[in-house]
Parts: C-alpha cells; structure tokens; sequence
C-alpha cells in the first residue's frame, strides 16, 4: 500500500529538486518529511526516533552540498531515512527492511547518494576522510566529505583515531556531531558531561552570540581581519568553557552549538562552512524522536518500536491465548541477575546495548555490578579481562556483528592469557531486517581458530541457563563464547533449576536410522520439527544436540559416525569454517569417509528479510533440512572407511 507524501514532498525526487524550493519554505519540505516517516514506519516498521532527530539537517545538507559529487556520510545508519526519501527512493521506501526491498542503512551499491555503506557506529570519520583525502589526491578541489556523527558513536576509539588523523591530513572535510545525548539507550561516560558542560554553558553561549553580532557590525579589512575574529572567538571560549580543548586540541576548528532544529541556522552555517578550508566540526543539537511527543519522552523505548498507531501512540503487540516462549536476551538478563544473587564474583558489562542485550535487568537491581562503556567494544572486552584477573566472572555481553570490532582483544587480553572472560554473544546467526551489517554469520569459525577458547551454543532456554551457570563455576577457567539468536526461544515454562553441562558435552535425542542430524544451538528445533515431517513418512533420522563447537564431543561424534553412513549438520553461522566445518575436520583426522552435508549460512553476503525467508533462503529452516534427509537416502552409500 503507497503512502502518500505531502504536496511539496512529493515534488522533491532529487536534491536538485530540493534546491528549487524557496529557502523560506524549508520548514514545510522538514514537516512533511517527518511526518512521512511516522506514517510509513507506523504501518511498515522500521528504526524510527533517530530519523526524526535529524530532518532538518537532513534538508539542509542536500540543500546546501552539491550531492552525490559532494560525498556524505551517515554514521549508524538508521538516521538516514529522511536521506533515503530525499534522494529518489521516497515512493520506494514502504519497501524499507523488507525481503528484496530497500536497506534500512546506507548502502552504496543502492544508490550513488549513499557514499558509504554504514551499520554499525564510529566509521563516519574514518570514511570521509579517506574520501577527502582522495579528492585532494586526485586534484578535485572543489569536492567536499561531510561525516554526521552521533555522540553517542563518538566514545568509541575509532571517531577518535580518525578526528586524530583528520586534524593533521589538511583536507577539507566536515564533522557534525549530532549531540542528542542518546545512541539506543542514554550515552555514559566523561564525554557525554564534555559535550553537556558546552551545550549547557549559559555564559559561553551568551557571550559567543553577543561578540559574533558585536563583530558582524566591525568592518573586515586592514585592521581587523577575519583571523582577529576567529582567535577572540577562540579566547572567549577557553574564558568560560572547556570546549576548546578537545576538539581545537585537534585541530579541528570547532563551531557551535547550534540549534539542530532550525533550518534556517543550519542552512546558513552550512552555506558559511563550506566556503572555509580544512578540517572543522559542527556541533548541533537535537531531539532523538523530534516532532513525535512519546519518542521525545521515551527515546529508547521508541527507537525501533515495530508497527504502531500513530494517533494514540499504541505499539501493536502479538495477542496470543498460550503462553509464548520468552526472547533469548531477556532469559539472559533474568539468569545473570539470578546467578549474580547466589555468586558475588559475577558482574556484567555491555557496550552501549543495556536494553538490546537485557543487561539492564541487573543495572536496575545492581548497578555497581553491571556496568555499559559505551560505545566501546574494545574497551569491554579488555575491561572484562582486567577484571577476571582479580577472580571476578565477568559476562561480557556483545552483539555477535559487534563483537567482531573487539577480536584483537579476545585474542590478546583473553586467549593466550587464559582468563575466563564469559562472551554471551547475543543476535548470533542471521537476524532478520537489519540486514548484512548485523548478521551475527562469523563468530564461530573466527572463535574457533583462538587456542584456549570454548564455544557453546543453547538449543533452547534451559540450554542457555545451563551454560551460563556452567561459566561461572570456579572451575571453568578458560574463554567461554556462548552464543544465541535474536528473538524467541522455545520454552513457554523456561525457568528450570541450573544444572551443570560437563564442557565439550552433546546429547543424543533420538536414535534413528541411515541418516544422523548433528545440530548446533537454536537450529536444533528446525531439526526436531523436520524430524516430526520426516517420521510421518517413516523416515528415522537420529538427532544429536552437540552443543559445543569447541571442544567437539569426540565421544559422540564417534558414535554417531559409526552408526550412521550420512551425517547432516545444521548450525545458524557460515559454512565456512563454523561447526560444519569442525566435524569435517575430525572425520578427516579419523579416517571416515561418510558422507556429510553441511546446512547454515552460505559463503556470500545475505541481504535483509525475516528470519523465516532468510532461514528458506540459506537452506536451513525445517523443510530444508527435511528436504536433505530425503536426498541424502536416496544417494548410494560413499565406500567408507572404519577406524580400528
């Protein structure tokens, strides 16, 4: 169903057409902006709060830069929906996150406007000044790189290596720092109360608008130059504020704050900074959720809120008349709390993801032991290490996607030095509608290439429980990855006592015959539910639930080697070097030869969908797995070799 735009907006099918518009009715292209976006995430979903906040900055950039020559760059990019709209996808855009439609992010091959892909945080800076520097290489002086970066992405050491970098390159690029004190959940951390002791400073902000309205009255010449200006400007901060230290320490020329919501400011600064060489940043500052009153009040809760009536506000929740398993993540946050009560050495850590992962549960209960960094993958990993030097188990809670920003880390600060930092990787396997950028594909083949590591895999919530305590036992004394899926599980009555899991330990679940199905975490229920297709048609296959990827339960691989002539293994991860790849390994050290088939992610980029259409897609959801048990029997048995 076509949405329509408003009468301005649906004359905009470009930037060029957006620089036709009067700039007095600017405010009317940023009105029907926003309410475009409400009126297509409310009925097609999507991100929502982060698109909102920068409408006007939306507008004024492709107004003022010559677009897609002028390259911009949208950090985290779930605040590009407005960008998406301006630069011809707006009749599209109903298609946004689904199954062979728009991305919710930026993504180059999609359109000449989007300049970088973006899903994850903190590359913004990296990317437009690489950009920038490219230009000057290839003499294209008129060219400009402009980077949005939110406040919230700007804790991670990455902004701080490129900005670094940026103030010595002598390139002409733009940083705006959108400062709306938010990333998914509040920001934390020393640079948060930087940026609030700037925004908040009553006196520095007074004195900055008298001084530049005194000096728009003095003639510029001779006697006093633009250079005067800029360095009494200069001099008034370091007066009254710290921001000159940071950013100017930089050499980055620093500008603001500004109001992020008035487009005739940001049009006008815009205009004025373009024309001035070199590295600068623009602060701005913005409501995440503006023009939406409960997204203002409820940030987090409105940052990706699923379908909803805009009118009321109600957020349309599944009704069902049985009890409904819970999501993965939130069995996480009710165990580690459980399990923190009974052991005092547990603590949690999270970057920057308290809501996402469910840690919040225990911030609220212990907020001196659990504990988010921030946009800081790195320095959470690093932390949780320290850490488990002094004795504590500390669960270090990361998004698989973004756990891959910390793996010198986990290898350096964990591995070669044993200490048992507990790595519960949440959103591991394909995650649906955000696409590539998040699919939590690689952690098990770059985990089980680390000497020392141990990773594990839930088949339901129990299995998660289990695990978790199972990590936090003195005696586990190793690296431990336990990995699961976004979304939820499978257990309705999922509080069960914990029990210890022997490490390196399976489970047989059914005997069978010809055929062996070896799964690996959540995808054992699609196994199951091909295992009850299968049965009806009197076909048998035996099911193992291994659990471990690392270490393999040698026990019952040899078991089920011996007793089956066709192995199928199914694992929500690559193919490529994951479990599949771990039990072809130990056949080939062993000697046998029977034959295997490996379901689970395949060896090339998968784009956004559900989870149903990507799982139909890999070839790994039930009636795939059914579908391989079939034509494995009816193939003739591989000459196989038994070892004594």
């Amino acid at each position: 169903m076509q949405i329509p735009a408003g009468p301005l907006l649906q004359t905009i099918n470009s930037p060029e057409d957006l620089k036709k518009v009067p700039k007095e009715k600017l405010h009317q292209v940023c009105d029907e902006l926003r309410q475009y976006i409400i009126d297509v995430v409310s009925v097609h979903g999507g991100h929502f709060a982060a698109s909102l906040g920068v409408v006007e900055l939306t507008v004024a950039l492709h107004y003022i830069y010559n677009t897609p020559y002028d390259q911009l760059v949208w950090d985290v990019g779930h605040q590009a929906y407005g960008h998406k709209i301006l630069t011809g996808r707006r009749d599209n855009f109903i298609s946004n996150r689904k199954y062979k439609g728009l991305s919710g992010f930026p993504k180059r091959s999609e359109s000449e406007y989007d300049s970088f892909g973006v899903g994850h945080s903190s590359t913004s800076i990296s990317a437009a000044l690489g950009m920038a520097m490219a230009a000057k290489y290839k003499g294209e002086t008129d060219r400009k790189a402009v980077a949005v970066i939110g406040d919230g992405a700007m804790t991670a050491g990455m902004a701080f290596e490129a900005l670094n970098h940026a103030g010595v390159a002598d390139t002409d690029m733009l940083v705006i720092l959108n400062d709306n004190c938010m990333s998914i959940d509040p920001n934390v951390g020393a640079l948060k109360e930087y940026l609030t002791d700037i925004t908040t400073s009553q006196t520095y902000n007074k004195l900055r608008d008298d001084v530049w309205k005194m000096l728009g009255k003095l003639p510029v010449g001779k006697n006093f130059t633009r250079e005067m200006a800029s360095k009494l400007e200069a001099g008034i901060k370091g007066m009254v504020t710290r921001s000159s230290n940071l950013f100017e320490a930089l050499n980055m020329r620093y500008f603001g704050p500004i109001d992020g919501h008035n487009i005739t400011k940001l049009v006008d600064t815009l205009k004025d900074l373009r024309n001035i060489p070199g590295p600068k940043l623009l602060h701005i500052v913005t409501v995440k959720g503006k023009g939406y009153e409960l997204a203002e009040k409820d940030q987090t809760k409105w940052h990706a809120p699923g379908l909803f009536d805009k009118i009321t506000g109600e957020i349309y929740k599944k009704k069902f008349d049985l009890p409904q398993p819970p999501k993965y993540q939130d069995v996480f946050g009710h165990t580690i709390l459980e399990l923190a009560e009974k052991n005092e050495k547990v603590m949690g850590i999270t970057p920057a993801m308290p809501s996402g992962s469910s840690l919040n549960i225990m911030m609220k209960a212990m907020p001196h032991r659990a504990i988010d960094v921030g946009i800081a993958e790195q320095h959470a990993v690093t932390l949780s290490a320290g850490m488990a030097t002094q004795g504590l188990k500390v669960f270090c809670n990361i998004y698989s996607s973004f756990m891959q920003r910390a793996y010198d880390q986990a290898v350096h600060d964990a591995a070669i030095q044993k200490l048992p930092v507990i790595f519960c990787l949440d959103r591991a396997g394909l995650v649906g509608e955000d696409g590539p950028t998040h699919h939590g594909a690689y952690d098990v083949p770059y985990f089980r290439c680390i000497p020392n590591m141990i990773i594990s895999a839930p088949m339901n919530e129990a299995e998660l429980r289990n695990l978790m305590y199972t990590a936090q036992l003195d005696s586990t004394n190793l690296p431990f990855v336990i990995r699961y899926p976004r979304g939820e599980g499978v257990m309705p009555e999922w509080r069960r006592p914990l029990e210890e899991i022997k490490l390196g330990t399976g489970r047989r679940l059914r005997e069978g015959k010809d055929v062996a199905i070896l799964s690996f975490g959540h995808p054992g229920n699609f196994a199951a539910a091909a295992i009850r297709e299968l049965r009806a048609e009197g076909i048998e296959p035996a099911h193992y639930d291994m659990r471990f990827a690392k270490p393999l339960d040698e026990a019952l691989l040899h078991e089920a080697l011996l007793q089956y002539e066709k192995i199928i293994t199914v694992e929500d991860g690559t193919v490529v070097g994951g479990f599949g790849s771990a039990v072809a390994e130990f056949m080939a050290l062993h000697g046998y030869k029977n034959d295997l088939k490996i379901l689970g992610i395949p060896d090339r980029i998968v784009e956004h969908g559900t989870l149903k259409e990507l799982h139909r897609e890999c070839g790994y959801d039930a009636q795939a797995i059914a579908d391989a048990v079939r034509q494995m029997r009816k193939q003739p048995v591989s000459e196989m070799t038994i070892p004594a």
